[in-house]
């Protein structure tokens, strides 16, 4: 089967390889332009396609920098129900906006959250807009290059190397590897906390550095448990999961649920999986499904777990059963910087944006002549 599969999908895979390459090729000489502007734009993505961890590394940036600067985050807004540019507001929803987007809008009521599946577009709105940023945080965009950024972060799975992988739609790759050189900052994520530095190393050796680029490890650091739903009658704490020997349903719709999954199984010996697509958008069958599931769990200590991504789409469901919101949990998550590097990450972030509101203080400056 799986032969079959890469017989037929190959030759699909060598055709979009060969047209991401002339499109960075165009891009590298001019040929498609890049969009400058006067304020800093950083880039977070990814060269495959999945989870790689973008949510946490955007929040983790707004965390650092919201304290300093006004800021926006612009989104394409995957797999919502409408177009075009869009400022979230009150009015703002998971259908409206995307899941991200919402999580996002959600967590951080201070900073401004739009989406538009024009970035050069969406920029432009976000400056002429009444609460005009200090800078633009660009979520999922490495491999869009119509915007040019003053930091590009790239970030890479742990778990599912690009290195040794094959493009769309034979293997998970969305971008030529060789575009890393592109990135100021490669971040890889999800890493064990217990990596050996030899195998930090080796990844640094694989990745073939550029003089300009800075490596960090990330992992994920899982917060306590939290409710779904506001009327859940009870909440529980990881301990008492672990004392009470808890069987857990995990349930996702992520591109990669091995880390919950890993880490679930560290709390209990009695774990279930209900796994979904990438971005599903639950409806009323699917909490029906996944009571069925969990009705067959024999053990009187159980709940369902999902992720804080999962969490945010849940919520949109119009009609839920009571039973399903009283046993529904997620897992809070941030991104942790290894080898007491944060201070480091920091530090560079901001020395990027100083240097390019230097620059562009400098171009006023002359302009003004």
């Amino acid at each position: 089967m799986k032969f079959l599969r890469f017989i037929f999908l190959y030759p699909v895979s060598l055709i979009y390889g060969f047209v991401i390459k002339i499109r960075n090729f165009m891009f590298d000489y001019g040929i498609l332009k890049s969009a400058e502007f006067d304020i800093p734009v950083i880039v977070v993505g990814n060269i495959s396609v999945g989870g790689t961890g973008k949510t946490p590394a955007v929040e983790y940036l707004i965390q650092h920098l919201q304290n300093k600067y006004k800021i926006a985050v612009l989104s394409r807004g995957y797999k919502r129900k409408t177009k075009g540019f869009i400022l979230a507001d009150n009015l703002a929803s998971v259908e409206t906006i995307g899941d991200e987007p919402f999580q996002i809008f959600l967590k951080f009521p201070n900073i401004t959250v739009a989406v538009d599946e024009q970035r050069v577009r969406g920029i432009k709105n976000l400056l002429n807009a009444e609460n005009k940023p200090e800078l633009v945080i660009l979520d999922d965009a490495f491999q869009h290059r119509y915007v040019k950024p003053i930091l590009s972060l790239l970030l890479i799975d742990y778990t599912q190397s690009f290195l040794k992988d094959h493009y769309l739609p034979l293997g998970r790759l969305r971008d030529d590897p060789d575009e890393r050189h592109r990135a100021e900052i490669i971040l890889v994520t999800k890493t064990p906390t217990n990596i050996k530095p030899i195998d930090m190393r080796i990844i640094a050796t694989d990745l073939t550095l550029k003089p300009y680029q800075s490596l960090f490890f990330s992992a994920i650091d899982y917060k306590g448990l939290m409710p779904v739903f506001d009327n859940q009658m009870f909440a529980i704490d990881t301990d008492v999961l672990m004392k009470q020997n808890y069987s857990i349903l995990i349930v996702t719709g992520i591109g990669n649920p091995k880390p919950i999954i890993d880490y679930c199984k560290t709390i209990s010996d009695e774990i279930d999986v209900l796994s979904f697509n990438d971005h599903h958008q639950y409806n009323e069958k699917d909490t029906e499904k996944i009571l069925k599931t969990f009705e067959t769990i024999s053990s009187e200590n159980k709940i369902i777990v999902t992720t804080e991504k999962d969490a945010v789409r849940f919520k949109a469901i119009k009609k839920t059963d009571k039973q399903f919101e009283q046993n529904l949990f997620y897992y809070p998550i941030e991104m942790k910087i290894l080898n007491d590097e944060k201070q480091e990450l920091d530090k560079l972030i901001v020395h990027y944006i100083e240097k390019s509101n230097s620059q562009y203080r400098f171009l006023s400056v002359k302009k003004n002549y």
